[in-house]
């Protein structure tokens, strides 16, 4: 029959001696915490404690935790704590369970200059090592190609299909809805600016120069850095998790060549085929606006935005997309391959890959754009 748990106290000059009996099971938490705070006062005047287990039942983690936390408190107060007539399990139970104080964080006085400094700091030095971690993973990456380019009798060609078909083709239905929203809104709101001057027709080039070279590009980047990256750090991270790199390590594999090879090619044939569907829907829904608010009709449409474009334009954002390509799938490797083994880990990689090849893909088309207007293309 179990009994409740209980400590007889005894005190002998500056020896206190606590028996304990009964159960000391976590069933009983709320009466071990009152025995452990009785004993704990009653050791002010003691320099040594015996803790008597000769008579205890049984002992669980619970009250193996609280026992040695009760014994870390009195010996931190300078005092000696002898255990008794504990058998072979309560031993090894006690051993096992070891008991450490929490740190508290120290309260830090608020936002000073000198914190905001020292932030900023550290955000930039990791920025720095971000970068040069990506381009260190690059080499990698080229040093992959090349085995394949000489062996290419270990490229994944099923792979890169599959990655093909998650990246291009299932990602159309979204890519091209938003594209065409844009572009209807993008034209709406040109419609709605250029009738005060009387130079409704300028919104077709507007939206032509506009999708073509920017618009168009940037959004299926955006877009594919939200679904396609995400989606690989989440992959590679959960292999990360179960050890399944481990495991190709093992086997004899690169984990480059088997994971990152095939999605960055993916990615690099991907984007530009996308973008020029999300260019072709953003011009059709900014052609559907001007025709219903902006009483253009299609004839004029097109014949204005022929005149208003040339080949460049067009080939403006397919030159962007597979670099935009190559830095996402950089980006959600790198951050797939550093997952660690919890779940915490794997959703902070997957929000980091996505701001940070959102970030990118940004830095990027500002970069050419800076380029294509020195070069006057």
């Amino acid at each position: 029959m179990a009994r409740p748990p209980a400590g007889r106290i005894e005190e002998d000059g500056e020896t206190l001696r606590a028996s304990l009996s009964g159960d000391w099971i976590s069933a009983a938490g709320g009466t071990l915490e009152g025995l452990a705070h009785e004993i704990e006062g009653r050791t002010a005047k003691a320099r040594r404690v015996v803790f008597d287990l000769g008579d205890l039942d049984r002992l669980d983690t619970m009250g193996a935790w609280l026992l040695n936390g009760l014994r870390a408190k009195i010996e931190a107060a300078g005092k000696v704590v002898v255990v008794e007539g504990a058998d072979r399990r309560q031993k090894i139970l006690l051993e096992e369970i070891a008991y450490r104080e929490f740190p508290r964080a120290d309260g830090k006085p608020g936002w000073t200059v000198v914190d905001v400094l020292a932030d900023t700091g550290e955000t930039v030095a990791s920025a720095g090592k971000d970068v040069m971690g990506g381009v260190a993973f690059l080499g990698e990456v080229m040093s992959a190609f090349g085995r394949l380019i000489v062996n290419p009798g270990h490229f994944r060609y099923r792979s890169v299909v599959h990655h093909l078909e998650q990246v291009a083709f299932r990602g159309v239905p979204i890519v091209a809805l938003i594209s065409f929203l844009v572009g209807a809104i993008v034209a709406q709101q040109g419609i709605f600016q250029l009738t005060r001057f009387g130079a409704t027709l300028f919104v077709v080039d507007l939206i032509g120069i506009l999708v073509l070279r920017e618009l168009g590009v940037l959004l299926t980047s955006i877009m594919i850095a939200g679904r396609s990256g995400s989606a690989f750090t989440a992959e590679i991270g959960s292999m990360k998790m179960r050890e399944e790199i481990d495991a190709l390590r093992v086997m004899g594999l690169d984990p480059v060549e088997v994971l990152v090879v095939p999605r960055l090619i993916a990615l690099i044939i991907g984007l530009p085929l996308v973008t020029f569907i999300a260019d072709l829907a953003a011009l059709a829904g900014g052609g559907v606006v001007a025709a219903l608010y902006g009483g253009i009709s299609g004839d004029v449409f097109l014949e204005r935005l022929q005149a208003a474009i040339a080949f460049n334009t067009f080939m403006v954002g397919l030159i962007k997309a597979p670099f935009m390509a190559l830095v996402i799938g950089i980006i959600a490797t790198i951050e797939g391959l550093a997952v660690k083994g919890s779940a915490e880990s794997l959703g902070r990689q997957v929000t980091s890959s996505v701001v940070k090849a959102i970030f990118m893909v940004i830095v990027v088309d500002g970069l050419f754009a800076m380029f294509f207007a020195a070069i006057r293309y």
